[in-house]
């Protein structure tokens, strides 16, 4: 018999370790592992965690077997984590309701529970007892079921769990949305049972998806039937919106140690080597102490302070942990496995002899690792005094079962019993490896053959739909249609995925569907509800915003691959030419680039062999021996029966079918519809003309019928809508006005006919209005809000102040949404219609730009529209009423310009330009950015010049439907271009919140030495800073909602220039600077100054003119921040003048 080798020696040592530490506690029934022995329930994400130092033993055992009983011992803990893992299952399948219910809700009252009876698997406190909804657990679980089924285990046993595990995922790809209670079950940290979006969550959610997607549940016995299918796009959303989170951990917790596990070891979530660094260096620098490290900052939990008897904190109250947060050892067991898995052996050798100092001696000499070290209740004052100096005393679990088994784990990786790839079978520690660039594929595809032959004159050879038979093309919602069948399980009564729209990722792959290969037409082109798409510079635009995005974010095996159709929409008004903006874009990709993306354009059939290609295995037909479950085969017969392949058929000649032919007449009826008729009132009276030519009858009462032979006799677009307006309030959408002799001609269709005319004419004014009249609503309205709020923004909408600007922090359901909107607009069609556009374009920049946002965390899109206006009037000399019309008049690409250059902050003109277009067309409007010196740059050197048409109909004059948006400023005549400069930035700036980088963390120095802050009568108090941390987005937010009372752009503005005056008063070592500081008082008395200065320089009334609403001279407002007559020298004096009470006086001398 062969001698125990040293290694063979040193692995049951660690064998006996495990035993006495972990398996010794697991259930024989269940497999389950209880907390300790106080805590008998299992959590799902204690054991998971726990069970890894077994797994990690076991592959050791079988990779370094001495003897026989070497591989009996390998497959008894492989089992022993199959067991657990299964236990697992049990638990979560028992509650296959509430997995079916949270995929539609997102509620916390559906989610999966946190914990369970380790003896009989069952629930053990209701669902609102506890803050069950944590994403990261249920990730972390389907996580290691990959790592570990691609490891060899076997865990998942029949194809009902497989659907199980298929609606689990379904269950975590909105994390990236859903705010929960996180990793320490107490969402905010005042643990008041507030659910808040978590960096945790979300990046474990992330790293679960990529693991399972493709992957086959059955191992390598396994067949098309039991491969999991992932999004790709949800998949970056998470990527997204972690990239946007981190460092930060939650929007009330500046940093916090869970990060370890999303950044590093198990989930490698981030592909960013930077952030990685510095999401790193927060954790050390901020919470790093003697023992380990704390959670987060201020975190109350087993320190002295913290009252046992009561769960939640009050707000005050957390001021009081700090500096005496417990310091927990699970950390440093993270550190040494990401030092394991980075190769840095100078970072595993200095926590391993850190860790070995904080081990306890238990029985015979086993080191086990505690929970937490926390200050003993005597030195609590001494602590206070001198952070991280008191010894601390060990508390909580003894040993921390998920901290002992990843102190096994890397102590058998530093000593080299397992290699990461075999911890990491599928690769994830990459992620930060540097990925090759990406070409997107364009295919050009003709609707018909005329369009081909167009496009052949113009030197572009494309196919027709027909031509690329055997490939079929489809519209984006057939595949959200066939997605929504994945997962169904009659028997589980679970249904499958959610119809949702499929983003740009999932679009750009081929589809291997039945032996039949299929692609599919973005998104974009499927607008079949809003107007967006009837712009074909729009439709560009769009296009442009896949690419951009398709290139950073494409990680898949494989090119991305557009298809691009051209349909008879994009053609100019003839249908003999294909609109030059189209061309524009289709020249550029021939060129090889376009919206910053590399582009190789070509024919469907060159690009099969290099696409990224994927089986959609679930739509197979299950065999005859009906061995698989029944659900598969009655999808088969139920998309049959919709003759989903037949209907839209590639090579049927009704291709016109599934390429919307007309975009935009509205295929079926609008979702609001069916609401009540509005009264007629004064304010929504289209137009005064149509007032006055009210035809009456004998009794008084409008004659309708004479109303609608008006309707047949004008010529004017304009009037007819308006007619049809009138006709809508009194009548109500349904009623019939006999226009013509044969078929119906309810109001609602004449407006949808009318709808389609103003479209053929691009006449933008009248589309907003009709689509405003038929409440018609953006179709992935909720996504794009959606999209803007999990990037930790805000939204307001409606015109300040509140109550009728309406704040929206959580992701709303789509008819709630549309019903804030038209509410916050006060029954104003343009701004109900403008804000979703706004919305759209928000989200758009938001993917591809998200640097435009920096320090903005509430977006007012209110105040956004009413800046929009006022910038054209400003620029084109007009009244507020032309300037709405001309706003109105905007085609969406011009809309979407103009938003740009606001948010982008550049200083950029508009101009009336002299060339009209064509016979339709008033004088066209361009929008340019402005060079240095002030001068309008005409060249092409590096700007975007961009032309928009004010489309109206011949001999009318456009009336502004429903008033116009109050102006923001008086009109001034303007001596020359530099004047209004200051003042149109503040207005910018204040309208979208922006403000210096750092000024929040400023602000809360501030409120350190003062009792609070006072702006308009509403009080930032002090006391703020005993809940909240200064880098905090709880705290940004809550300033930020202060300031927001101030109705005024520039008004606010001031005021933040205001408190940046302070903030400097605030660094001078002194003690306090004042009680309550008013700080619009500040700016009054700078202005008193100002006012003083000037007059004494000989300044006569009319420059001085104030702004009636505020009082403060809008000379002042347009005065540059620095020199001699600079805001910032008035508004220092006078913040010296209203505090100097409190300083020293050797500073009021200097004064």
């Amino acid at each position: 018999m062969r001698s125990r080798s040293n290694s063979g020696v040193r692995l049951d040592g660690y064998a006996r370790l495990v035993h006495q530490t972990i398996l010794c506690h697991q259930n024989p029934v269940t497999g389950l592992l209880p907390a300790s022995y106080d805590q008998k329930d299992a959590w799902v994400r204690d054991n998971v965690y726990s069970i890894l130092a077994v797994w990690g033993l076991g592959l050791a055992y079988r990779k370094n077997a001495d003897l026989d009983e070497d591989k009996a011992k390998a497959y008894e803990l492989e089992q022993s984590v199959v067991k657990l893992m299964r236990g697992l299952l049990h638990c979560m399948i028992r509650q296959v309701d509430k997995v079916e219910s949270f995929k539609y809700s997102q509620s916390t009252k559906d989610s999966l529970h946190a914990k369970y009876n380790t003896k009989t698997c069952a629930t053990v406190v209701g669902d609102d007892q506890w803050g069950h909804l944590q994403l990261d657990a249920t990730s972390v679980y389907l996580l290691f079921l990959a790592q570990m089924t691609a490891s060899g285990l076997h865990i998942i046993h029949s194809l009902d769990e497989v659907n199980f595990i298929q609606n689990l995922v379904f269950y975590i790809e909105a994390a990236y949305k859903t705010a929960d209670f996180g990793i320490w079950e107490r969402g905010d940290k005042t643990n008041q049972g507030i659910s808040e979006l978590n960096a945790s969550s979300v990046g474990m959610a992330k790293a679960a998806l990529e693991a399972l997607d493709e992957l086959d549940l059955f191992g390598v016995k396994g067949g098309p039937q039991s491969v999991i299918h992932v999004l790709a796009d949800e998949v970056q959303h998470c990527q997204s919106i972690l990239n946007s989170i981190l460092p930060r951990a939650s929007t009330s917790k500046e940093v916090d140690a869970s990060l370890l596990s999303v950044i590093s070891f198990p989930a490698f979530a981030v592909e960013d080597n930077e952030l990685v660094e510095v999401t790193k260096q927060e954790i050390i620098t901020k919470l790093q102490g003697r023992y380990g490290c704390c959670r987060f900052l201020r975190d109350g939990y087993k320190t002295p302070k913290e009252d046992p008897n009561r769960l939640y904190y009050e707000p005050a109250e957390l001021k009081l942990f700090e500096n005496i947060e417990c310091e927990w050892p699970l950390f440093w067991t993270y550190f040494i496995l990401d030092g394991v898995f980075n190769g840095n052996a100078e970072q595993v050798q200095e926590y391993r002899e850190a860790l070995e100092e904080v081990l306890i001696k238990g029985k015979n000499g086993i080191p086990l690792l505690p929970e937490l070290y926390s200050v003993p209740p005597d030195k609590v004052d001494e602590e206070y005094q001198n952070p991280h100096t008191v010894d601390r005393v060990p508390m909580g679990k003894l040993p921390h079962m998920w901290g002992q088994s990843l102190y096994i784990l890397g102590s058998l990786m530093a000593e080299g019993f397992l290699a990461p790839g075999e911890i990491d079978p599928l690769n994830r520690r990459f992620s930060t490896v540097p990925k090759p660039d990406v070409v997107v594929q364009v295919s050009i595809l003709a609707e018909t053959e005329e369009i081909k032959a167009i496009l052949k004159d113009k030197g572009i050879d494309v196919e027709t739909i027909a031509e690329v038979h055997p490939i079929r093309v489809q519209p984006a919602r057939i595949l959200s249609h066939i997605y929504s069948s994945l997962g169904c399980n009659s028997r589980m009564k679970l249904s499958g995925r959610p119809y949702r729209h499929m983003g740009v990722l999932g679009t750009s792959k081929l589809y291997d569907i039945r032996k039949t290969i299929f692609t599919f037409t973005p998104q974009f082109i499927d607008q079949q509800q809003f107007y967006l798409a009837l712009d074909n510079k729009m439709i560009v635009e769009m296009l442009r915003t896949d690419l951009s995005y398709l290139c950073s974010r494409w990680r898949m095996t494989g090119q991305p691959t557009i298809t691009f159709p051209i349909s008879h929409t994009m053609l100019d008004e003839d249908g003999t030419s294909l609109n030059s903006s189209i061309l524009a874009a289709l020249r550029k990709m021939q060129d090889g680039y376009f919206g910053g993306a590399r582009i190789q354009t070509g024919k469907l059939s060159e690009f099969l062999t290099t696409s990224c290609c994927t089986h959609l295995s679930f739509m197979d037909p299950g065999p005859e021996s009906k061995l698989y479950s029944e659900d598969y085969d009655d999808n088969y017969n139920e998309l049959e029966s919709c003759d989903w392949m037949n209907s839209y058929d590639s090579t049927s000649n009704d291709v016109h079918m599934y390429l919307p032919a007309k975009i935009f007449q509205a295929s079926r009826p609008s979702f609001n519809l069916l609401d009540s008729p509005h009264p007629p009132q004064e304010d929504q009276v289209p137009s005064v003309r149509v007032e006055i030519h009210l035809p009456r009858d004998q009794s008084g009462e409008v004659d309708f019928r004479a109303l609608v032979v008006q309707l047949k006799e004008t010529s004017s677009l304009q009037e007819r809508a308006d007619i049809l307006y009138m006709l809508y309030t009194m009548k109500g959408p349904d009623w019939d006005t006999g226009l013509y002799d044969e078929g119906s001609a309810t109001v609602k269709e004449l407006l949808t006919e009318l709808y389609g005319k103003a479209g053929e004419i691009h006449h933008w004014g009248l589309i907003r209005y009709i689509s405003g009249i038929l409440r018609k609503k953006v179709e992935a309205l909720d996504e794009a809000c959606t999209d803007l709020l999990s990037h930790q923004k805000h939204l307001t909408v409606g015109l300040p102040p509140e109550p009728r600007e309406k704040t929206i922090s959580a992701p709303l359901p789509y008819e709630v949404l549309t019903q804030l909107i038209d509410e916050a607009s006060e029954g104003d069609m343009n701004i109900s219609v403008l804000t979703q556009e706004i919305l759209v374009y928000l989200a758009m920049y938001m993917r591809t730009q998200p640097g435009l946002f920096a320090e903005m965390f509430r977006l007012r899109i209110g105040l956004i529209i009413q800046v929009m206006a006022t910038e054209l009037a400003h620029s084109l000399r007009c009244s507020a009423e032309e300037a709405t019309d001309g706003l109105m008049n905007l085609s969406p690409s011009a809309m979407k310009n103009l938003l740009h250059h606001i948010l982008s902050g550049k200083e950029f003109g508009v101009e009336r330009s002299v060339r009209p277009t064509d016979s339709y067309t008033s004088p066209a409007i361009s929008i340019h950015e402005i060079g240095v010196v002030g001068a309008t740059k005409t060249e092409r050197t590096g700007i975007t010049q961009l032309k928009s048409e004010i489309k109206q109909s011949p001999g009318t004059t456009v009336t502004p439907s429903i008033g116009s948006f109050p102006s923001v400023y008086d009109e001034q005549t303007f001596k020359d271009n530099r004047q209004g400069q200051w003042q149109r930035r503040r207005r910018l700036d204040g309208a979208l919140n922006r403000v210096p980088i750092g000024f929040y963390q400023k602000v809360w120095k501030v409120l350190q030495k003062c009792h609070g802050l006072s702006v308009e009568g509403f009080v930032l108090p002090s006391s703020t800073t005993r809940e909240m941390t200064p880098g905090e987005i709880k705290f940004s937010v809550h300033v930020e909602s202060v300031l927001n009372r101030v109705p005024q752009p520039e008004y606010r503005q001031l005021l933040v220039e205001t408190i940046l005056v302070l903030t400097m008063m605030a660094d001078i070592e002194i003690h306090s600077i004042g009680s309550i500081i008013a700080v619009e008082k500040i700016v009054h008395i700078a202005n008193d100054l100002f006012l003083q200065e000037q007059k004494t320089l000989g300044a006569d009334d009319i420059m001085l003119a104030k702004d009636p609403a505020s009082g403060i001279c809008t000379l002042l407002y347009d005065s540059a921040p620095s020199g001699r007559f600079g805001t910032m020298t008035y508004l220092s004096k006078a913040a010296a003048t209203y505090v100097q009470e409190f300083l020293p006086h050797s500073i009021c001398a200097m004064q």
